[in-house]
């Protein structure tokens, strides 16, 4: 509401004085409250509280729905200048840090999503299709974990050790997590690959450096929850004991989780075109 009734505000005041989206102070006085809807760094500062407070419904709703229509606004108005490029490192690094000591897995998810959302705005830099494709993995990844948390009921990182819907479903997670973090040969290190690939065109090194130093940083708190789901693994559990469950939404984060490893096709056959 406050990033909504700031973006009437900067908008009437240019209608007032007549004048266009043309300087670069009037861009940025636009990209403020998007980029605070975003949840994107330093605007984040209400997204951890906010989401720690949601249901998981509503959650996975923040962490994609509600960055679409701020990031096609912002498709308009990005340039690749240092402040658009101070934003993407600045979310990059704030998403990698402040997950590192969390045990609440939604805030975990949420630092997660300032990191990606540094991410997309990189990608939205080289064309929106680049922008769509990150967006649309990102979302299938965060759907699956969503749907494992709130199926099992987890909230905070050690109930991972009590998931008991089987090997298989811990396996989805523990895919899925590292899909998320961007690991090779995983469908999530696809458009971080690609995004790496404009950032090395533009000349941006040290750019690009810090992305992928952020990226391991998140990439180690996914394998904190990967750790954690697997460190107690009953031995009644059987990997088959998945297809038992009552719950439909497990069956369709296994499925979803699945489909993380075709990106080692994916991936080898972008890199052959190239």
């Amino acid at each position: 509401l406050a990033s909504s009734s700031l973006l009437f505000l900067v908008v009437m005041k240019m209608l007032v004085s007549n004048t266009m989206i043309t300087s670069s102070m009037h861009s940025y006085a636009v990209m403020t409250p998007l980029l605070m809807k975003m949840g994107a760094a330093p605007l984040h500062w209400w997204f951890p509280s906010v989401m720690e407070g949601l249901s998981w419904n509503n959650c996975l709703l923040m962490m994609t729905v509600q960055k679409t229509a701020p990031t096609m606004l912002m498709s308009y108005l990005m340039k690749m200048d240092l402040p658009t490029l101070m934003i993407i490192l600045m979310s990059v690094t704030v998403g990698a840090l402040g997950g590192m000591n969390q045990t609440s897995l939604r805030k975990i998810l949420t630092y997660s999503s300032i990191n990606h959302t540094g991410w997309m705005l990189a990608a939205l830099l080289g064309s929106n299709k680049l922008w769509f494709m990150y967006f649309m993995v990102y979302s299938m990844l965060t759907s699956t974990v969503t749907i494992i948390a709130k199926s099992n009921n987890i909230s905070f990182v050690n109930q991972t050790m009590t998931v008991n819907e089987g090997a298989m479903v811990k396996f989805a997670l523990f895919t899925t997590l590292l899909s998320l973090g961007g690991l090779p040969p995983f469908m999530g290190f696809l458009p971080k690959w690609i995004v790496i690939q404009l950032m090395i065109a533009n000349k941006l090194m040290f750019v690009m450096t810090v992305m992928v130093v952020t990226s391991l940083i998140t990439l180690y708190y996914y394998l904190r929850v990967c750790y954690s789901s697997f460190i107690i693994l009953q031995e009644s559990t059987k990997w088959n004991s998945w297809m038992n469950t009552k719950n439909k939404y497990i069956l369709y984060g296994v499925v979803l989780s699945m489909v993380s490893m075709m990106g080692l096709l994916m991936t080898t056959s972008t890199i052959n075109i190239n």
